[in-house]
């Protein structure tokens, strides 16, 4: 279409809308696990103890999450908050501290009195606290679904009756008395 039908479309409304650019596709699960394995395998080889260490915590509850974000809701805060964390959070924090020189990185103030390391540490708790607020409430609505299942079996079957006490079962023989009695230490008798 040249552009003076371009025009004359326009103001008489005959042309048709700019087509609408498509979002990309949300991370996969498998995704999400490998951009946390990425920031773990960075950090394992040029971070000290103290990274790495939070580094590991968050990405064992990422790991942990992943399975269980169908149940945050889809796009719901808690499951973005997942996503964003492990693919874009957790490697942008990562990634500015380690392309720092390690010296300036561990030992030169930058932030009120902070080195880059304190304030990766800082960033890296805040990310490992939230994640694990959000994997308690998904835990706490589980178990709450858990106990009113039983309440509704116990209002549909009534309460299960005490089980018997079971009888006590008896010790094997020991090595050296054939009776079932353990044989005093040192191989003597009693």
């Amino acid at each position: 279409m040249g552009w003076w039908q371009d025009v004359v479309g326009r103001f008489t409304g005959q042309v048709p809308p700019a087509p609408v650019p498509e979002r990309p596709a949300p991370p996969t699960g498998a995704e999400i696990v490998a951009a946390v394995a990425q920031v773990r395998a960075r950090v394992a080889h040029d971070a000290p103890a103290s990274v790495i260490a939070r580094v590991d915590g968050i990405a064992s509850t990422v790991d942990e999450m992943v399975p269980r974000l169908e149940r945050l809701g889809v796009g719901s805060a808690r499951a973005h908050t997942v996503v964003s964390t492990a693919t874009s959070y957790l490697p942008e924090s990562v990634g500015a501290y380690l392309r720092l020189p390690r010296d300036f990185a561990d030992t030169r103030p930058i932030d009120r009195g902070r080195t880059a390391l304190m304030v990766l540490c800082d960033q890296l708790d805040l990310l490992g606290y939230t994640l694990d607020q959000i994997s308690d409430a998904v835990s706490r609505q589980d178990a709450g679904a858990l106990v009113a299942h039983g309440r509704f079996l116990e209002e549909k079957f009534g309460h299960a009756p005490d089980p018997a006490p079971l009888p006590p079962t008896p010790l094997p023989p020991g090595p050296d008395d054939s009776t079932g009695r353990l044989a005093p230490p040192g191989g003597g008798t009693r």
